[in-house]
C-alpha cells in the first residue's frame, strides 16, 4: 500500500496497476478497517487509453482488473469486497456485464461467500465507458 495517512488516519492509497485519477479523488482511500475504491472504468493503466470501444464484456473486465488492483494496493483482496456498484449506461449490456462479472468473481473469490452488488443505469464521465464500477472492501 502506498500513500499517505493523515491525521485522521484516513490513507490515500495509490498504484500503476490502475488508472491514475484524471479528477480530484483518489484512486482508494482506506480508513480504519474498510477501503473504498474509486469508480473505475476500461481505462488500460499501461497506456492511459479506454479499451474495448462498444465491447462491454472487454470493459467489464477490464474495469474489475483496475479494481482489484487498488483492492490489492490497499491490502484486501477481491475476497474482502463488501459491495460493488455497477454503472451501466443502457440496460441491453446488463446480461454481457453480468456474465463477465460472474466469472470474475468465481475466480476472485474462492470462499463462495459473494459480495453484495448494486448496478444502475447512468451516463458516464467519457462517451467510450459502458461501464464504471467501485468497490467498498473490509481489510
Amino acid at each position: 500500500m502506498t500513500g499517505m495517512t493523515d491525521k485522521i488516519g484516513k490513507t490515500v492509497v495509490t498504484t500503476t496497476g490502475a488508472p491514475a485519477p484524471a479528477h480530484t479523488f483518489s484512486q482508494g482511500v482506506r480508513k480504519g478497517g474498510l477501503l473504498q475504491v474509486s469508480g473505475q472504468g476500461a481505462m488500460d493503466p499501461a497506456t492511459n487509453t479506454y479499451i474495448g470501444a462498444g465491447d462491454v464484456r472487454a470493459q467489464t473486465r477490464r474495469t474489475l482488473e483496475n479494481v482489484r488492483a487498488i483492492l490489492e494496493a490497499g491490502g484486501a483482496s477481491v475476497e474482502d469486497v463488501l459491495m460493488f456498484r455497477v454503472y451501466l449506461t443502457t440496460r441491453a449490456d446488463f446480461a454481457a456485464m453480468n456474465e463477465v462479472y460472474g466469472e470474475f468473481v468465481a475466480e476472485h473469490v474462492p470462499s463462495g461467500e459473494l459480495p453484495c452488488r448494486t448496478t444502475v443505469f447512468v451516463e458516464l464521465p467519457h462517451e467510450v465507458m459502458l461501464v464504471e464500477i467501485d468497490a467498498l472492501a473490509k481489510v
